[in-house]
């Protein structure tokens, strides 16, 4: 999906907040989304939460197919904070249909509050008809107090304790269509995003991802060296006075060799030595061991490697370059361009900074 996701626009926002209307629209799409699923008997969903809903090129909300579960011990663990995790997850440790509902609750509290506010301290403010507390102040005059109160109705009933007291998907979406609004208005408009198919033009990076010339790739990739790594340099430097660390960086140094040797199946070995000791997370490096996978006819992997990268950096242009890479050399034609076109849009907006 090229326009990032909820919690960029959300949370981390440059040039405006998100509208009302939007954040309405968005609560509509996911609960038709947990419908449709539910519909499809896939009614788990692993964490819900703003990181899994994407925005398409016209702007409209998608909910990520990475939570889904085939069954209630699917997966991984739930959120890491225990402060939004539904309570009988603490209890059972299995995921419900009625969890997902919670996390539907706390995912209300985000739209409505423009902050991620614990459900226990939301509650609190609800009981005492706090509701100024728990509203985004960049929202003011764009709603009436009948239309977030029942919005904050709606958040009360997922959030209650006894599961069997959660609305529905179902409920969720008749109680939502009602407060839609502007709804003539095209999603990119409201979100304040160009209209997708403008042409965007390339750097040299770009034209030899779009040339599937991987041989210019690591050309580039071995100028760049470490620089876009934020703070590994010092980190790196810190680490080498220490004796326990001396084995895991000759193994990155060995990899930076055999990688500027055109060596790639030895800086595989090497990368993944020091990756998996897990003392320090490199974009740069995963960026390297991916392109070395793409050398060695590694696709699926190149791919792995490179959304680590963005997850780790997620404006770093090189990281959308390389997931274009890899896809096209999967034969995803189409993703490969939505990825190329990110890439460029990421190195622009690096340039202008």
């Amino acid at each position: 999906m090229p326009n990032e996701t909820l919690a960029k626009h959300l949370f981390h926002w440059e040039a405006h907040p998100m509208k009302w209307a939007m954040r309405l629209r968005v609560v509509l799409y996911i609960a038709q989304a947990l419908e449709y699923c539910t519909s499809k008997g896939r009614s788990l969903y692993h964490d819900l939460n703003a990181y899994r809903i994407l925005f398409d090129d016209e702007g409209n909300p998608k909910l990520s197919c990475f939570g889904l579960m085939k069954n209630s011990r699917d997966g991984k663990s739930y959120s890491t904070n225990l402060a939004f995790t539904p309570p009988e997850y603490l209890r059972t440790g299995r995921v419900t249909p009625e969890s997902v509902i919670y996390s539907f609750g706390t995912l209300l509290l985000d739209l409505l509050s423009g902050k991620h506010i614990p459900p226990s301290h939301a509650l609190d403010l609800i009981k005492d008809r706090n509701f100024q507390m728990l509203t985004d102040s960049c929202l003011e005059g764009q709603f009436s107090n009948d239309d977030r109160t029942e919005l904050v109705r709606l958040a009360s009933r997922c959030l209650q304790y006894e599961s069997r007291e959660r609305p529905d998907p179902k409920s969720l979406v008749t109680a939502l269509i009602p407060l839609q609004k502007e709804t003539e208005i095209p999603s990119h408009v409201l979100m304040g995003l160009p209209q997708g198919g403008d042409v965007v033009p390339l750097s040299a990076l770009g034209e030899a991802c779009l040339r599937k010339d991987l041989t210019a790739i690591h050309e580039i990739l071995d100028k760049l060296g470490y620089k876009d790594d934020e703070g590994a340099a010092t980190e790196l430097s810190f680490q080498m006075w220490t004796n326990q660390m001396q084995e895991t960086l000759n193994s990155k140094k060995k990899g930076d060799l055999a990688f500027r040797n055109k060596d790639f199946q030895v800086a595989i070995e090497c990368y993944t030595q020091f990756i998996e000791v897990g003392t320090m997370v490199s974009p740069t490096m995963y960026a390297r061991r991916s392109l070395s996978h793409l050398m060695s006819d590694m696709p699926e992997e190149a791919l792995d490697d490179a959304v680590q990268a963005q997850i780790i950096s997620p404006i770093w242009h090189i990281a959308s370059y390389l997931q274009a890479s890899a896809l096209f050399a999967l034969g995803r034609e189409n993703e490969a361009q939505i990825a190329l076109k990110e890439g460029s849009i990421l190195e622009d907006k690096r340039k202008a900074a």
